[in-house]
Parts: structure tokens; sequence; C-alpha cells
């Protein structure tokens, strides 16, 4: 052992630690490549999911501006209030004039009806189950939609300036229910009637128009609503407009969900071209000039 220990040269020991040295430099140089790869991986990675993100939010927002931009007012309602007249000549006369509403197509300095859209109007009638509404019989709902030219409707009333734009009349009555059928009710809900929480009176739907179209050239401002009968028995009334879709509306409002969808990737796939075509355009320095957009 000592005879081998003597043999051994001294540069052997300076050689092996060399080698371990650049043993443990390599080392460190692979896992510096390695952690540099995985950083730069991780930043594209973070970058391509940002952009991603980013044209994600902008086809949504542009999705959400053409709906917005595109599809009218569905459903507009408004409560209707009557007036009439009583300076009457007559003193045996109290109501000089059939029950008017006058009610404003606007909403927030706009209009609710969309030109070229089809619209049902329909009125609500809340009366009550009186023997004087009974003994009316049939009476005439007539609705009259008004225009005017380059102005807004300030107020309620009609001014000379307004053009008529449409008009309908309709007539209604209270449901026939026997004098048996009214009292056997009355003792049934006399509980309901004492406490009030229920009330004895009728609901009636009256439609007006069935399929109106406004006229781009001559909106409707004001509707007039006049119930021809001045014995007419009300607690309150509203009018109710509904859209008529149709086409393209009809699917992005019945489908709301599927249309959201289709809609946002079509401009996610859209807006991903244009970025990738800009991206390699912008790789590769290209200057496209006239001639080459001709050739090509």
């Amino acid at each position: 052992m000592d005879q081998e220990s003597h043999l051994r040269r001294p540069g052997d020991d300076q050689e092996l630690s060399d080698l371990i040295g650049r043993a443990l430099m390599g080392l460190r140089d692979s896992v510096i490549v390695v952690i540099s790869h995985a950083r730069q991986r991780a930043i594209q990675g973070f970058i391509l999911v940002f952009l991603v993100i980013l044209l994600l939010w902008v086809a949504a927002f542009l999705y959400g501006s053409f709906y917005y931009s595109y599809m009218p007012l569905a459903a507009f309602s408004t409560p209707v209030h009557y007036y009439y007249r009583t300076d009457c000549e007559s003193p045996a006369s109290f109501l000089c004039s059939y029950p008017v509403a006058n009610i404003s197509l606007m909403r927030n300095n706009k209009h609710v009806l969309t030109f070229g859209q089809a619209y049902q109007m329909s009125l609500q009638l809340e009366m009550p189950d009186s023997p004087a509404n009974h003994e009316l019989g049939m009476f005439m709902i007539k609705t009259t939609c008004f225009s005017r030219d380059g102005g807004q409707v300030a107020s309620s009333a009609r001014s000379a300036r307004q053009q008529l734009s449409a008009s309908s009349s309709r007539f209604s009555m209270l449901r026939y229910r026997s004098d048996l059928l009214r009292y056997v009710g009355t003792v049934l809900f006399l509980p309901a009637f004492l406490t009030g929480v229920a009330e004895q009176k009728q609901v009636l739907e009256v439609e007006l128009f069935s399929d109106y179209t406004d006229d781009p050239y001559v909106p409707s401002m004001t509707a007039v609503i006049e119930i021809l009968s001045s014995k007419v028995q009300i607690y309150s009334s509203q009018l109710y407009i509904h859209a008529h879709f149709s086409g393209m509306r009809y699917v992005l409002f019945n489908f709301p969900l599927l249309s959201a969808m289709v809609g946002v990737f079509s401009n996610f796939i859209f807006l991903s071209v244009v970025f990738v075509l800009c991206y390699v355009r912008l790789l590769l320095k290209v200057d496209w000039g006239p001639g080459q957009v001709l050739q090509i």
C-alpha cells in the first residue's frame, strides 16, 4: 500500500479536481439554460393567454355593441291616465267629454318604436264589477297615433302641428256572469272581500294594433286613447307594446346564448386572423407596395 501511494503522481489529484470542476460548471450551465428556457416559455404562455383574453373581451364588446344597436326594445308598458272635461253647460251632466289619455311614445328622449319593426299594442283595463259597467254593455276604444316633424312632445296635450299617423277602433265589454254566479262568488270570497285581499273587478285585454309599423319619415311620438263612453268606470289602465321579431332579430331574441356564442366566436376568429397577419408582417418586415398588392 505504501508503494502504491508513493507511485501516485501529484498531478493526478489536480486533474481530478479540474474534471470535477468542469462537470459542475457544465451542470450549472445546463441548469441555467433549462431555467432560462422555462422562464421564456412561461413568459410566452402568459403573453399568449393575455392576448387570447384580450381578443375575447374585444369580440364580446363588438357583439354587445352590435346587439344593443340592432335589437329594438322587446316590450314597453306605461300606465294610462284618463282625463275629461267637467265644465259642462248643462248642470244635469257632469262629464262633458269621453275619457281621453295622451301617452308619450318617448323614453329618455328616444323613440320607443323602432322603424320598420312590427309591434302589437294592447290596452289592459281594470274595471269594477259594478252594475253600471254591466249595464253599459259594449263600448268603443279609439286609439290614434300622432307625429310631429322636427320637434318633441313637451306636454301631454296635443298640439296643432301634429299630424295623424295611424288610428284604430276596438270594442270591449265585461265578461257576462249571471246573477246567481255573482251571488255565489260573493259568498265564497266574502272573507277576502272584507279583508281587502280580493276585489270585485274584471281585467279586460283589448288589442289596439295587431301589426303596427312605425313610419321612419313620420315617426309616432304620442298615442291618444279615447274611450267612447262617458259612463264607463275604470280602476286603472295599462298600455303594453310588444315587438314581433322576425329573421335575425327572432334568432337573437329567442336564442340569446347560442347567438352570443356564435357571434363572439366569429369575432374572435376574425380578430385572431387579423392579429396573426399583422404579427407575421411585422416579423418579415414586408413593405406591401401598390404594385405588390396588385400582383397578389
